[in-house]
């Protein structure tokens, strides 16, 4: 058996998430605890009793980090490892952050700073992101180009599953581009809950201001392999990692390709860890014959448990 956690990105959050596994188990509360210290002011405040600010990009990504790292420290306790490591977009921090690159204090203060540049490439209200449902990715890609030629910037953000494709970029362009997808033969055309057009060339700003960051960083190869988004194989070494982050916040997420990767290398077990199901979801539409689990609360936990230990 070989297992991969997966990691929960932008977009899954949700007001009380972690708090449960948090008031059960001393070493989730410690992380949160300690998130606070690093950051300031309470992220676990935020992530239990906020709604406003948790969906704000610069506070929605240290919220996911945290609750994420809660709820593997829960995991490590009862002796649960990984073989392999990958995450949704900001989820590849709390991967690399499993996989000791950085120190948590680094990687929640780092994602922070992330994510208010990411917000300021491109203001809240200014962009759009749309998930597209069953239209085949030549279509999505061809409508994507015609709208940037005529109206502005959209563009495919993120490859998810077979039949799920998101596309970003300026929310005008963005909305035409989604309602072309729709007349097209999309299943169905949804709007996220994200901020901004995350994963295109918009967020260059983004990735400069970043590398600023990274580059006052040092970096550990992580101790068990991690898959990036940008070219869904493994971080070859330490120092690949810096540039790969810059690039990864401007470029799309490689998702299915990652989950293929991932069973190719003989992963048979996947455990989301974080709020919801979204990746449970991907890798269902991607492999079949797997064994597909989630960790974001007590009941999720013993139900994972319970599975591994059948197996």
């Amino acid at each position: 058996m070989k297992t991969a956690f997966l990691f929960s990105g932008q977009g899954a959050q949700y007001v009380g998430m972690g708090k449960e596994i948090a008031m059960a188990y001393p070493q989730a509360k410690a992380v949160y605890d300690a998130a606070d210290a690093a950051l300031g002011f309470s992220i676990s405040e935020i992530c239990w009793e906020n709604e406003t600010k948790l969906n704000e990009t610069e506070y929605t990504q240290p919220a996911i980090l945290t609750t994420s790292m809660a709820l593997l420290a829960v995991l490590k306790e009862k002796g649960v490892s990984a073989d392999y490591l990958a995450g949704l977009s900001l989820g590849e921090y709390s991967a690399l952050t499993a996989g000791g690159t950085f120190s948590f204090a680094d990687a929640v203060t780092l994602v922070r700073k992330r994510g208010r540049f990411m917000t300021e490439a491109v203001p809240a209200g200014e962009g759009a992101m749309y998930a597209v449902l069953s239209l085949a990715k030549e279509k999505i890609e061809a409508i994507c180009n015609e709208v940037t030629l005529s109206e502005g910037y959209v563009a495919p953000a993120n490859y998810n599953a077979p039949g799920q494709i998101v596309i970003a970029g300026l929310a005008g362009p963005a909305a035409s581009a989604a309602a072309l997808c729709k007349e097209a033969g999309a299943k169905m055309v949804v709007q996220l809950n994200v901020s901004g057009p995350f994963h295109t060339g918009l967020l260059k700003p983004a990735a400069e201001k970043l590398e600023e960051e990274l580059e006052k960083m040092t970096f550990t190869m992580p101790s068990v392999p991690v898959v990036t988004n940008f070219t869904a194989r493994p971080y070859p070494d330490a120092a690949s990692i810096r540039p790969t982050l810059i690039q990864q916040v401007m470029s799309p997420v490689r998702w299915e390709d990652t989950i293929l990767y991932l069973a190719e290398q003989g992963v048979d077990t996947f455990i989301e860890i974080g709020p919801g199901k979204t990746l449970c979801g991907f890798v269902k539409r991607t492999v079949k014959g797997v064994t597909i689990l989630n960790v974001e609360d007590e009941k999720s936990l013993a139900k994972t448990l319970a599975a591994l230990e059948e197996k």
